[in-house]
């Protein structure tokens, strides 16, 4: 394989191969075009068959010892930052899929940026697909949405150390670290990346989950908190007109960030109306949330996670004290990010934790 100027690292754990040709196309096409790294936490026999099928086409390994984060998607990213060599890198779920203009664009906004933050958009769009875009619309509406890849550069990444792994949300996560650090963010509403949804079964199972991230942006938590009370208080005293306009509010700022940035052309129209039903679900979620953090967290790969993410000023505080060497989290040390990894196809033992929650999900579907 030729050096590429751009590499493309992809964290996975599939439980399955259902989605094994599609994906082998995709890497078959990417790799015309970037180096890439799979960074695998599947069982061994899945394992030895993705190696069979990605020869070639990608390098694939996985996910270094000696990492142990309990989100595992994030042992992955470390694993193949260790293993990049260009200094633009994409970050991205499996069931991400870039067009050559997408890493073009990439590649061009990573040269003025330690931090690229493109749009999704699901290609193809069954209901439950209409029903998560209005997530998207919403969050476009207020500013930008959270996706499933990354651009990022890798010298930037390496002097901050990488980013703590044992929070649920790790793309906001990753987003305040290199803000804490400095590092310039761009967010191109206009770089629309495609991506595969979930199975119905699978959004479903992802709603509570999704829901705790708002635990680490508590504005966003108390507001959704405080919607099944207003509503309760409006119909008990049979005032409808409040939760009327509060619905047609929703579905206007809805197509706001349908209309930014020429939206129109990956977004339909009819997610917009989706919005009210999108709020009472992430309403009644939030409280479920809520209830799994009194416990001790969510549910999270066999384990619970309790922390969302951390605050902006927990890391700024944690980047300085880095600065002036007093210590810093496991994850942030640049000397053991930047080691050569030792992987390779030798078999092993699959590790406890996961590159990902499940497939084909991905790596995690934005909040």
């Amino acid at each position: 394989m030729s050096e590429a100027v751009m590499d493309y690292v992809l964290p996975l754990r599939w439980t399955d191969d259902a989605g094994l040709d599609e994906l082998t196309g995709y890497l078959r096409d990417l790799s015309r075009r970037v180096r890439v790294i799979v960074v695998d936490g599947s069982p061994p026999p899945l394992f030895r068959r993705h190696a069979a099928a990605w020869r070639g086409l990608a390098l694939h390994v996985r996910p270094d010892a000696d990492l142990r984060h309990a989100n595992g998607k994030v042992n992955g990213v470390l694993t193949g930052m260790r293993l990049a060599g260009a200094e633009h890198v994409v970050i991205a779920d499996d069931d991400v899929r870039y067009e050559a203009r997408d890493l073009a664009r990439m590649a061009a906004l990573l040269a003025g940026a330690d931090l690229v933050r493109p749009q999704n958009y699901f290609a193809p769009l069954p209901w439950h697909a209409r029903w998560d875009t209005a997530r998207t619309l919403l969050n476009r509406g207020f500013g930008a949405d959270y996706p499933g890849t990354f651009g990022v550069r890798r010298s930037f990444f390496a002097r901050m150390g990488g980013y703590d792994g044992d929070v649920l949300f790790e793309n906001l996560e990753l987003i305040r670290t290199v803000r804490a650090h400095g590092g310039r963010e761009l967010r191109p509403l206009d770089l629309y990346v495609r991506r595969l949804p979930p199975d119905a079964a699978r959004f479903w199972d992802q709603r509570v989950r999704q829901a705790y991230d708002d635990l680490a942006q508590p504005a966003r938590l108390v507001t959704f908190l405080s919607v099944l009370p207003a509503l309760a208080w409006c119909l008990l005293r049979r005032r409808y007109g409040p939760p009327l306009a509060a619905a047609g509010l929703a579905v206007a700022l809805a197509e706001l960030g349908r209309r930014r940035a020429g939206g129109r052309r990956v977004f339909p129209g009819t997610a917009a109306l989706f919005a009210p039903l999108w709020i009472m679900e992430r309403a009644t979620c939030g409280w479920l949330a809520l209830g799994a953090a009194l416990r001790g967290g969510v549910p999270y790969a066999g384990r619970r996670l309790r922390r969302a993410a951390h605050s902006s000023r927990w890391l700024r505080r944690s980047a300085r004290r880095q600065a002036a060497g007093s210590g810093s989290l496991g994850a942030r040390k640049p000397a053991a990010l930047c080691e050569p990894s030792q992987n390779g196809l030798v078999e092993e033992s699959p590790h406890r934790h996961s590159a990902t929650v499940a497939r084909p999900a991905g790596m995690g579907s934005p909040s």
